[in-house]
């Protein structure tokens, strides 16, 4: 698969780029790692894990979705549109990227989980320029391990054109349900970002022991 490996990037994406996104925050699973809590709920710094995620989505996009399937009044107190899957059973974040590119209207959709309170400042105009200028309609960032080790795609963090709604959900209706095998299909554009001054800029809260955790480290 193609990758882009350009390091200076701008940092935020001109006027009419951002105009030309919509951002989605993904909090709608289960929680089965946190024992059913809505994971997009639980406090981190004194705020819910979904606000973090949004205050760093807003400023690089045009517009914000929440993807939630509990609590929507909650979410929706959060001053995004509240959109819900379509997909019966916790079908996971394509269901979620799903209901969010059928309801937006922009060329492009960018989604983020919710557990992820460091999304990047410049996650937006990294994937975008990099995507424009392969004449990609997605692209994932691929994040060093930092052990050595190879790369690793993170593929939920998603710049997507909303267009490709359609091969979504016919993947979903076959039962499929892995974001990146999705993405293989769809031949994503892999972006390298090395960041080695914050290495936890992907790093999500699995478990209310990792956020107890990073809470006490306050």
């Amino acid at each position: 698969m193609p990758m882009s490996t350009a390091s200076h990037l701008p940092q935020v994406p001109a006027e009419a780029a951002i105009d030309a996104i919509t951002g989605v925050v993904l909090a709608g699973g289960m929680g089965s790692r946190m024992g059913g809590a809505d994971k997009g709920l639980q406090s981190y710094r004194g705020q819910p894990l979904a606000r973090h995620a949004l205050s760093r989505l807003q400023p690089q996009v045009g517009t914000c979705l929440i993807s939630a399937n509990r609590h929507v009044e909650t979410y929706a107190g959060f001053g995004a549109p509240v959109v819900r899957d379509d997909i019966p059973g916790f079908a996971g974040p394509l269901a979620g990227m799903l209901a969010a590119m059928e309801r937006c209207t922009t060329t492009w959709l960018l989604t983020v989980p919710c557990d992820v309170p460091g999304v990047p400042h410049d996650l937006a105009a990294r994937l975008l320029h990099a995507a424009q200028k392969a004449d990609a309609a997605l692209a994932i960032p691929v994040v060093d391990a930092g052990d050595g080790g190879e790369a690793r795609p993170q593929p939920v963090f998603c710049l997507v054109q909303a267009r490709l709604h359609a091969s979504l959900r016919a993947w979903l209706t076959r039962g499929e349900r892995r974001v990146m095998g999705w993405a293989r299909s769809e031949q994503a554009l892999r972006v390298a970002f090395d960041r080695p001054d914050d290495p936890s800029a992907f790093a999500n809260i699995n478990t209310l022991d990792e956020l107890a955790a990073l809470n006490r480290m306050r």
